[in-house]
């Protein structure tokens, strides 16, 4: 009899096992999750700002990670071969450092219209700029941000992958990860308007990730540890939220 009843109960016991697993991993994959992809939401922030009107930005993330979602949840099933296909990386690496390029050369001053942004309401080149609607625009935007959280999800999946092999599980952290993406990235929105520098450390800790993915492909052997990385990260942060914006009447003031 005792040994009929230790046979049955052993579901219970290897089910209560599972469950306290995915309640220990669970919350360290949404963390691992939320480190690797404060730099994400800050790209993503800045793509979608170039829309600038509120409704549109916040209709151009729904959209974009709804289908960076998508994109996200094919990886992590594919992840045992995708994560070894040196090509998807080389992309993904020349991806995040010409997104990182592009910024530092100013080449997102440009407004998407064509424009200038020192443009008044009279200026002839407002009358030839293409308008800001909702075709083009809208879609580029929304391609942009589903392939710029693609690029950064190579990282992060094997991150995940490499902390538990259970699929549910990676995936369930992953789709958590994606909402918190998109709440953080709307904060970020805000943050732009006020700190000056916040910008530009945000791509260059996406140029650091594209980096880091080119040195594991050109040099297997070398192997940059996480906490170098996060710390790296860490810094460019604490200097992006270093310096805030002048209000306009501050501004022309002190320029007087």
């Amino acid at each position: 009899m005792e040994a009929e009843s230790v046979q049955s109960i052993t579901p219970l016991i290897q089910a209560a096992d599972q469950w306290g697993e995915v309640a220990l991993l669970l919350p360290l994959l949404v963390a691992l999750e939320a480190v690797l992809s404060a730099d994400n939401a800050i790209a993503l922030a800045a793509i979608s700002r170039r829309l600038h009107d509120p409704a549109r930005q916040r209709q151009a993330l729904n959209l974009g990670l709804l289908l960076a979602l998508l994109f996200r949840l094919a990886l992590i099933v594919a992840a045992r071969w995708v994560l070894d296909f040196w090509p998807l990386e080389l992309a993904a690496s020349a991806y995040l450092l010409w997104l990182c390029g592009r910024h530092l050369l100013g080449a997102d001053d440009e407004p998407a219209g064509g424009g200038r942004q020192d443009a008044g309401p009279g200026d002839p080149a407002i009358a030839t700029a293409p308008a800001h609607g909702h075709g083009a625009g809208m879609g580029a935007v929304i391609a942009t941000l589903a392939f710029t959280d693609l690029a950064f999800s190579l990282d992060s999946v094997a991150a995940a992958v490499a902390v538990t092999d259970r699929l549910a599980l990676v995936m369930a952290g992953g789709v958590i990860g994606v909402i918190a993406l998109r709440l953080t990235a709307e904060l970020f929105i805000r943050w732009l308007e006020v700190f000056r520098n916040l910008e530009t450390a945000g791509y260059l800790a996406v140029g650091l990730v594209g980096l880091r993915l080119l040195l594991r492909l050109i040099l297997p052997s070398v192997v940059i540890p996480e906490w170098a990385l996060l710390l790296s990260v860490a810094a460019l942060f604490l200097w992006g939220f270093s310096e805030r914006l002048l209000p306009p009447a501050q501004d022309e003031g002190g320029a007087s």
